[in-house]
């Protein structure tokens, strides 16, 4: 038994096997009830054990909002990796994620969300046969930046990242081991902006996209000198979009930036849905990158 389950109430909906579909998981933790969805693959072996993928909604969104907006369900079944989208706390739909920044008077009324998915890590272990050493998460914006948490402070559940429009918000990162980061920006994101090296207000505070990377290059030890490729050039309604690559870090990971010039706030291959979010790079499919890189870097 870890520590964290000997301090938290963990009790299950159903300890039954899950079968594939959508399954609505509960947890109570210290008298929280919190949640989170499971979408398991056609074609799941329960005799396998299979790759999961942590998927975290942005802020004022929850699980089956996020399930709608990335496609990662569908993802899921083309690729055989079981999907999890958590739910954060809030107010019905709108919840979100302590995944640091956020001011000490806030703070100190949001729960342990890093021990909130420690304990969604071992209630999923009982009903799916899980690939320890192929745990991953990516998120957008709020839980992009909850990836970026998980990576620090979970490295040895958490095999590599995606964040996607969002950075890391925590004051100091400390992993245990190196975690392979994927991070997907548009230069004109009017809600976690490109170009600021740091951005803050009365309620949050959250590094900019130069330095998170910088700060992953670092801790991962990978060359400082990337490798920038064009992925797709911009077109009729398309955008631009240059991956820059640091390899050559500890245990084969590496540090990928995703630039979509002119793109938002959005998940690269998605249409957002609200102009508000600005515009999406519809000409690479964000989903499938994010899982190539994932089967890419496993934990050693």
């Amino acid at each position: 038994m870890t520590a964290i389950q000997s301090l938290l109430l963990i009790s299950l909906l159903s300890a039954d096997p899950l079968t594939p579909g959508n399954h609505m998981q509960a947890l109570d933790i210290g008298g929280r009830e919190r949640s989170y969805l499971v979408h398991v693959p056609k074609g799941y072996d329960p005799e396998t054990a299979t790759p999961v993928v942590l998927t975290f909604h942005g802020a004022g969104m929850n699980a089956w909002m996020m399930a709608a907006f990335s496609g990662m369900s569908e993802t899921s079944d083309k690729n055989g990796f079981v999907v999890v989208y958590p739910n954060g706390t809030g107010k019905g739909p709108f919840q979100v994620w302590n995944a640091g920044g956020f001011a000490p008077e806030i703070r100190q009324h949001m729960p342990d969300d890093v021990a909130y998915v420690e304990a969604l890590l071992d209630d999923l272990e009982t009903v799916i046969n899980v690939d320890k050493q192929r745990v991953f998460a990516c998120g957008m914006s709020n839980g992009a930046m909850m990836s970026y948490r998980l990576a620090a402070e979970m490295s040895k559940r958490i095999a590599a990242i995606a964040p996607v429009a969002g950075t890391i918000a925590i004051s100091e990162s400390k992993p245990e081991r190196p975690v392979a980061v994927l991070h997907f920006h548009g230069t004109v994101d009017n809600f976690v902006s490109y170009e600021r090296n740091d951005e803050s207000s009365a309620v949050w505070r959250m590094r900019g996209v130069k330095p998170s990377i910088e700060t992953w290059v670092k801790l991962n030890e990978c060359d400082e000198t990337p490798a920038v490729d064009v992925l797709s050039n911009e077109a009729a309604d398309q955008l631009k979009v240059v991956r820059t690559t640091y390899s050559g870090g500890k245990e084969g990971t590496e540090v990928v930036l995703v630039t979509i010039e002119g793109g938002g706030h959005t998940w690269p291959g998605r249409r957002p849905g609200l102009k508000i979010l600005g515009k999406s790079a519809l000409n690479i499919p964000a989903n499938d990158m994010i899982w190539a890189f994932f089967e890419k870097h496993p934990m050693k």
